[in-house]
């Protein structure tokens, strides 16, 4: 299996999602829609972890794998939506506050390191 990496899953999910709405007949999710699912995400992230604090106990790895994933997914799809390639967005991001911060490397630097 290859490295999944930010652009492969913004275009396994631009796929996805197109087939999606084909079938229902229906317009591409919005930014907003997308966005509520998030929220809903990172609240299921809360449960999780809320659990954990309560029970004194591990966190339920697998749920919090599972949530984890979900809140990526609605990020990149959110991404898409804004014509957005999100790796670019998060390299040059980077960039700009490792130059504000005196910070080194930069993301882009390490990365081309290997």
């Amino acid at each position: 299996m290859s490295e999944l990496t930010f652009r492969s899953l913004q275009d396994y999910l631009n796929i996805k999602y197109d087939a999606i709405c084909q079938r229902k007949n229906i317009s591409s999710p919005s930014t907003s829609d997308l966005f509520i699912k998030l929220v809903e995400e990172i609240g299921e992230i809360a449960e999780v972890l809320s659990q954990q604090k309560v029970n004194k106990a591990s966190t339920d790895d697998v749920s919090l794998e599972n949530e984890l994933a979900d809140v990526i997914h609605y990020v990149l799809e959110i991404a898409n939506v804004n014509d957005i390639d999100l790796a670019k967005a998060i390299i040059e991001k980077d960039k700009l506050a490792s130059e504000k911060y005196n910070e080194s490397p930069n993301l882009a630097d390490f990365m081309a390191k290997g």
